[in-house]
């Protein structure tokens, strides 16, 4: 125990009575139960009893994720084939032929690759 020293004006500070003592310890662990439902560490920790399910899960991500990088992708290569369609049909000097080749190549693997 912490043992109280007087204050110079006279008389020691006033010890909190056990009742405030015992509401601000559940107020406490109140707070950190609420912290931790907010957080979902039970249904984690669940998962890590369950190793199919989570496998199962992370496969589902993956395929989640490969789909929407494929998506991704595909928006902004037909995004950056048109701008370089608008930029060969200004006729500019090099890179007008640089771009014109390669909107060439582009449109001549899209031929030959039908699905």
């Amino acid at each position: 125990m912490t043992s109280w020293k007087p204050l110079e004006r006279g008389g020691e500070p006033p010890e909190p009575g056990d009742k405030e003592k015992i509401n601000r310890i559940y107020r406490l662990a109140t707070d950190w139960a609420q912290r931790m439902e907010k957080s979902r560490i039970s249904e984690y920790t669940e998962l890590l009893f369950s190793p199919w399910r989570l496998i199962w899960l992370n496969v589902l991500a993956g395929t989640a994720r490969g789909v929407g990088i494929a998506i991704g992708f595909t928006f902004f290569a037909a995004t950056i084939i048109y701008v370089l369609q608008v930029l060969g049909a200004l006729n500019l000097p090099i890179i007008g032929d640089y771009i014109a080749d390669i909107v060439r190549i582009v449109q001549h693997q899209l031929e030959l690759n039908t699905y």
